[in-house]
């Protein structure tokens, strides 16, 4: 088997295409070129849980927040111009 070296816009597909791009990217490209089909195979599973991440930290460090602070009461508002 002789490895060949593939184009770099393989990575393409997983950064668009996420985890599907990455594998449909690996089983394409891991003959020709296996360290860069694994590659591809890691970007598709690395961008999905950054982006999991970026939206889930904040989530749940606004929930722990929200016990801290004093429950709303419209009576104390006044409107006294």
């Amino acid at each position: 088997m002789e490895l060949r070296k593939r184009s770099s816009l393989w990575f393409l597909l997983p950064i668009f295409f996420n985890i599907i791009g990455g594998v449909i990217a690996y089983f394409i490209i891991k003959d020709d070129d296996p360290s860069k089909a694994k590659n591809c195979l890691w970007l598709g599973i690395i961008l999905p849980a950054i982006s999991i991440a970026i939206f889930l930290i904040p989530l749940l460090i606004g929930i722990s927040l929200f016990p801290h602070f004093p429950p709303f009461k419209p009576d104390l508002i006044s409107n006294n111009f």
